[in-house]
């Protein structure tokens, strides 16, 4: 899997998930799905995990451009943003949006996926 861009940050999680949401918005980003994967994991596993937050980010420019020149990127947005409580602090992770273009094999898709890594890159590094 390619790493994109990961900080970790030295504040509680909450806080962590407010500033990811806000630097996700200054950069044109919505929130369509989040999944409380601790809580999920307790429910129906009785597993007890470290706060984790699977946050579907889309910025609705880009899924359009991408649409139209790979339908199939469809099964790839939104883009998930993962926040994790580990010893070091709050990770925020995703994957480097470059697999849009591996995965659906469309050169196409080069200069799109260059322009939401660097939304992404922005976003992480208001954070850090």
């Amino acid at each position: 899997m390619n790493q994109g861009p990961t900080v970790t940050l030295s504040i509680p999680f909450e806080q962590a998930e407010a500033a990811v949401r806000a630097a996700l918005a200054q950069e044109g980003f919505g929130v369509l799905t989040e999944i409380d994967f601790q809580k999920t994991m307790k429910a129906k596993l009785g597993i007890d995990y470290p706060p984790t937050l699977i946050l579907g980010a889309c910025n609705p420019q880009f899924a359009h451009a991408a649409m139209q020149v790979a339908p199939e990127v469809a099964t790839l947005v939104p883009c998930n943003v993962v926040l994790r409580e580990t010893p070091a602090g709050v990770t925020v992770e995703t994957v480097d949006p470059a697999m849009l273009v591996q995965v659906t094999e469309s050169s196409d898709l080069e200069p799109l996926a260059a322009d939401l890594r660097a939304k992404l890159d922005r976003v992480f590094s208001s954070l850090g």
